[in-house]
């Protein structure tokens, strides 16, 4: 079971680390082959951008201490400590998403009447995605991605809690 365990946490760790590193050579890559998109011209771009990897960056840090503390503690809890400094964080992503909001508002008027609109739709996309992760982190399992979750969702026919939203009730 903790080996399971272990490599779930592995598995989540790695894989938000990975999306970290890939998205920024991706959006290097994308700004270059299709600079008519303006991408890095577009403070909700970066915005959007930065709002995503902060998230993913959150996700990495969760996933790795609860793996490291499985390892050298045979627990997966996760510490107080974490759990309070990522419920702070909390706030501030909100915050970082409602300045996001304005972003898209300044483009709007510094680039009217004409809007980058293909770079404004990828950076609209990259936020949507940030939202998403949000909600999956802090609040609703959005991510199904093993028979375990899947038979979980079909018996139940209702979506799980997130991870840091069980461990948030440890503190509230």
């Amino acid at each position: 079971m903790k080996e399971m365990l272990e490599k779930r946490l592995l598995y989540l760790y790695s894989g938000e680390l990975s999306s970290i590193i890939v998205f920024v050579f991706v959006s290097y890559l994308f700004n270059y082959a299709y600079p008519n998109l303006q991408l890095y011209s577009l403070y909700s771009f970066w915005l959007s951008f930065i709002l995503l990897e902060w998230l993913l960056l959150q996700g990495t840090i969760y996933w790795y201490v609860k793996l490291k503390r499985l390892r050298n503690e045979n627990t997966s809890i996760t510490p107080i400590k974490i759990v309070r400094q990522l419920h702070c964080l909390k706030t501030l992503n909100i915050v970082m998403m409602i300045t996001t909001i304005i972003a898209f508002i300044f483009d709007f008027i510094k680039w009217y009447p004409s809007l980058p609109l293909g770079g404004l739709s990828i950076a609209l996309f990259i936020y949507i995605f940030a939202i998403l992760e949000f909600i999956n982190y802090f609040y609703i399992q959005l991510s199904y991605d093993n028979i375990s979750d899947i038979k979980y969702l079909l018996k139940s026919k209702k979506l799980k809690k997130s991870c840091m939203n069980k461990d948030f009730k440890r503190i509230l």
